[in-house]
């Protein structure tokens, strides 16, 4: 434990521990006038926001930190992660059957109520998957050539679109793309040869962009009183269809341009006081922009892609190819989730109701990205240990 404390990546640890109180002090920021008007305290959501960050530095993050890497190799462990990630999303499939919308929390069945804490089982799914193609692509290191590639992808890429399968019925769009794109990076890293992997990755952008164009011109009755298409809709038209559903992007464009390059001043934001819908959830980018400005808002984002690269850098110098995987998944998740949340602030992306890692309120995201950090600072540590051992 000592050892390993020892050869704590400080440069992974102090911008993700950044981001989390950065989140805490956005998340009260962003709530606090919505709670004051609705008669709770100011504090409420901000206050909550803390004690899960706790719960995900010293509890979550700890435990993957300090637990041994080889128990994260274990088929055992892989398997019953895996299974409790597919038992969950089985279960919001069940509860949609069972109670339909009355089960649906902005359009879709994602989250499990506990009335302490909201479970997302996505969020779950997420890091299952990374850990089991980690587990599958290493244990199957070297035999991809050119005529067994199916032959041995087969499995992994038929659980995958299961999981995929579940989450798009719930529906979530957003997580199922983040849940492909994870696919994809692993899939093209593992050894896979790249002519194969550019084939695979432009087929599905290839068939994903004919579908939208066909859905938007189409326009096809039974699909208008959708939740999902209605937000394709009013992201091809925001300013037509604020009415409908494109409110939340107009007040974004509002918000960022009201902020300007230094914005103004934290706290004093306009759109967060009844106009920009749950601002301290998937738009809380665009309420540090207008408090904080594009610079305060490119701040929080060059942190958070110094932390992509300093994770990613841990995966090209593993000489493992399991703690390489890994951090490439990583990577992919957190990289993921911030092009959609910011390509949906700035209307580059449609609204998928991804949020902003480390920064959006929310518990199930948090402690899994935390635990997902703990698993990275452990790779990173257990790097530098064999590192010095093959060094004497």
């Amino acid at each position: 434990m000592r050892q390993k404390l020892h050869h704590l990546d400080f440069s992974i640890l102090v911008p993700y521990l950044l981001l989390v109180i950065f989140g805490i002090i956005m998340v009260y920021s962003a709530s606090s006038n919505i709670m004051l008007v609705n008669g709770f305290k100011p504090s409420f959501y901000g206050i909550r926001q803390a004690w899960y960050a706790i719960i995900a530095i010293f509890v979550f993050a700890s435990l993957s930190f300090f637990l041994k890497l080889e128990i994260f190799k274990e088929r055992k462990f892989v398997i019953c992660f895996l299974e409790i990630s597919l038992i969950l999303l089985l279960y919001l499939i069940a509860l949609k059957i069972i109670k339909g919308s009355d089960a649906a929390v902005n359009g879709a069945v994602g989250w499990i109520d506990l009335k302490v804490i909201k479970i997302q089982p996505l969020e779950i799914a997420k890091l299952a998957l990374v850990i089991y193609l980690a587990y599958f692509l290493d244990r199957h290191d070297g035999s991809f050539s050119k005529g067994n590639i199916v032959e041995n992808l087969y499995r992994p890429a038929i659980l995958a679109a299961f999981m995929m399968f579940l989450v798009v019925i719930e529906p979530d769009l957003g997580g199922t793309a983040i849940l492909a794109m994870i696919v994809i990076v692993m899939f093209s890293l593992s050894g896979i040869p790249v002519k194969n992997a550019l084939i695979f990755l432009f087929s599905i952008a290839a068939t994903v962009t004919l579908l939208v164009f066909l859905i938007i011109h189409w326009n096809p009755k039974f699909l208008q009183d959708n939740y999902q298409y209605q937000r394709l809709m009013s992201f091809m038209h925001p300013f037509e269809l604020e009415q409908k559903g494109g409110a939340q992007l107009v007040n974004s464009y509002y918000a960022i341009h009201n902020g300007g390059l230094f914005g103004v001043g934290l706290g004093n934001s306009m759109q967060k006081r009844g106009y920009l819908p749950e601002p301290y959830t998937d738009f809380i980018l665009s309420i540090i922009a207008e408090e904080l400005g594009v610079i305060g808002a490119l701040v929080v984002l060059g942190i958070l892609f110094y932390l992509m690269w300093r994770i990613m850098e841990v995966g090209i110098k593993a000489k493992s190819q399991f703690n390489a995987l890994v951090c490439f998944g990583i990577t992919t998740i957190i990289f993921t989730e911030t092009l959609f949340n910011v390509g949906a602030v700035i209307g580059l992306l449609p609204i998928t109701g991804v949020t902003l890692p480390f920064i959006s309120y929310g518990g199930s995201s948090l402690i899994v990205l935390s635990t997902a950090i703990g698993l990275a600072l452990n790779i990173a540590a257990n790097e530098k240990i064999r590192r010095e051992m093959d060094n004497r």
